[in-house]
This record gives structure tokens, sequence and C-alpha cells, in this order.
């Protein structure tokens, strides 16, 4: 405490240095910001002297300017509880209060630097020196929509560039120190358990890379579409079906029509490929009756032959939610 503080509390008595203690010291100013934290009232922990940050700040502490505020709101706070002051310490006009609390279970530690900010008639007030607000740096693989804490987002939402956004650049949010994030994606086309973040150090960024995995009922949407596509190249009545990964070769005259169908489709699997998805490599067997006549001495051979071909495909998830699946014959 400075020498103004140290006069005040000699002014107050010993009853006024509890009242001090509880409701006026550095301490009690710290405390107050986690009660609100602990009671969801996240509105009013951030209206506490020092706790939002303008662009300059953010700039300041090496945190992109353009930082959501989206998760700075009740929905996305955890539980926060057993919070307690267990040291405190005068670094010139800075005073550093340690504390340590639950945060969803996790157990976390963390120092907040607290300055003089005037006058409360004989007892002093406080404010944050440096902001207790932390960011959450998040790359989500093969979706768009995640939660967090349950809350449910957009990285379109978040990222300044809206819908334009590249889906592998991370999108930057602010978070509330101390505080437990749990990172998760659940929907129809990709899932994963998610992961828990501790915010436990004011004015740091956290870099959190999400990778999805296919939902079975998208892989199993993904079969279907294949197997239609597949099924609509068999009624093709060429060697080469156009825009289809198979197709037979000869060297003599085809006579009538090539009658093709699908002797063994592919078994699908879905793996991650950037922000997208993929079908690697994958065994397929088509089967044709065809009609060739030996252009040396005239004969007819009838052929009914399987041709076995490898396929892949790109899987990209739309705008409105729905998939666009380009299948091709794989070539290596």
């Amino acid at each position: 405490m400075g020498l103004l503080s140290v006069l005040a509390l000699g002014a107050l008595g010993v009853g006024g240095v509890a009242v001090y203690r509880t409701l006026y010291s550095p301490a009690a100013f710290v405390e107050r910001y986690l009660s609100l934290l602990s009671s969801g009232s996240a509105a009013d922990a951030l209206r506490l002297p020092g706790v939002a940050m303008d662009s300059a700040e953010l700039a300041a502490a090496e945190l992109p300017t353009t930082t959501s505020e989206v998760l700075l709101r009740r929905a996305a706070l955890a539980p926060l509880s057993d919070v307690s002051v267990i040291g405190e310490r005068v670094r010139g006009d800075v005073t550093e209060i340690t504390v340590t609390y639950l945060a969803n279970g996790h157990r976390g530690r963390t120092q907040f630097d607290v300055e003089q900010d005037g006058w409360i008639g004989i007892a002093p007030a406080w404010r944050f020196a440096h902001s207790p607000l932390s960011a959450i740096d998040l790359t989500v693989r093969g979706a768009t929509r995640f939660q967090v804490n349950g809350f449910e987002l957009d990285t379109r939402q978040v990222a300044p560039e809206g819908v334009d956004a590249d889906p592998l650049v991370p999108v930057s949010m602010l978070v509330f120190s101390p505080g437990a994030y749990s990172i998760s994606v659940d929907t129809p086309t990709a899932q994963t358990p998610g992961v828990a973040v501790l915010s436990d150090a004011p004015q740091k960024a956290v870099p959190v890379d999400l990778q999805t995995q296919p939902t079975p009922e998208f892989v199993e949407v993904v079969q279907d579409r294949v197997d239609e596509f597949l099924a609509s190249c068999a009624t093709q009545q060429v060697l080469q079906p156009t825009g289809c990964p198979f197709g037979y070769f000869v060297r003599n005259r085809v006579e009538g029509a090539p009658q093709w169908s699908i002797a063994e489709n592919p078994k699908i699997e879905v793996v991650p490929d950037g922000a997208q998805w993929a079908i690697p490599s994958t065994r397929a067997v088509a089967h044709i009756d065809v009609d060739i006549r030996s252009i040396y001495d005239g004969r007819l051979n009838k052929v009914s032959e399987d041709v076995e071909f490898f396929l892949t495909g790109t899987i990209t998830i739309l705008p409105d939610g729905t998939a666009s699946i380009q299948v091709s014959a794989d070539q290596g």
C-alpha cells in the first residue's frame, strides 16, 4: 500500500481496518471480481475498472486488435469456487494479489496486478493495473460450428472476415482469467470429445487446435452418395463412362452397347483434409458385358469381366451446411 493508504488506515482505527480489508483493500477488489465470475455476472465483472481492453491495450498485450468479446458472457462461464487469497505483495505503485481456486474442478493459481484508482471518501479505490482478460486462439478443423462450455458459436461469426474467413486461420476470443473453458464440436457431420482449457494467466493467448472426426451418420451419407454416383456411371453404355473412375480399353471393334454394373461398391472412409474432408484411395469393382469383334479375323468375343478400380474424393462443407462430394479415379 502507498503512504496515503497507510495514513488512511491510521485514521480508520481497528474496526475501520477490518472494514478496509473486507471491502476496500486490493485483495477485496480482486475477491469482488472473482465473486462476480463465480455468480456468472460476466457483464458486471467486465465493468470493473481495468478489466475491459481497448484496441490499444490489446496491441500492447500482443493480442490481435480484432479479438472477439463473444465469450465474455454468462453463458460461456464455467463454475468457479473455493477462492482463496494466498498472497499480497507491494511493488511500487502495484499490489500483486495471488489467489487459488477451483475452475470447473481444476485447481488453479493466478496473480493479479492492482493499482490505486482514486478514493472513495477516505478509502482508496482500486483497478487492475493489467487487465485479467486472456485469449483463446482457436482453430477448428472439419467444422465451423463449435461449443464453449455449452455455448454454441460459429467461427464465421467470430472471424473479422465473416463468411469469407480462411477456416484454418485461428479465431481469437477474449476470456476471463481465471476460467475453465471446455471446447467441443457436435454437428451432424463432425464431432470431438473436445479439450479443456484453463485460462490462469492474464493477457496470455492460449492456442487450441481442434481436429474433429466425421460422425457415423456423415460417413453413411457419403457412402450412399458415392454408391449412387457409381450406379449412375454404370448406366452409361460406353467403354469410358464420362466423369467416372472406371473404364475398359480394347484394341478391337465394339459390337453393340457395353453394359456396366457395380460388382463391389467401395467401403468409404472419410478422413480429415485440412479444413475439410477427403476420401482416401478406396478399391471397388465394376463389371462389364460387351461384344468385341476382332479387326484381324472378324471373330466375335463375348466379354464378361470384372474391372477393378480405385477412387479418391474430396468433400467440402458448404456455407449452408450441405456437402459437395467430388469423386475421381486414383491415378496413383
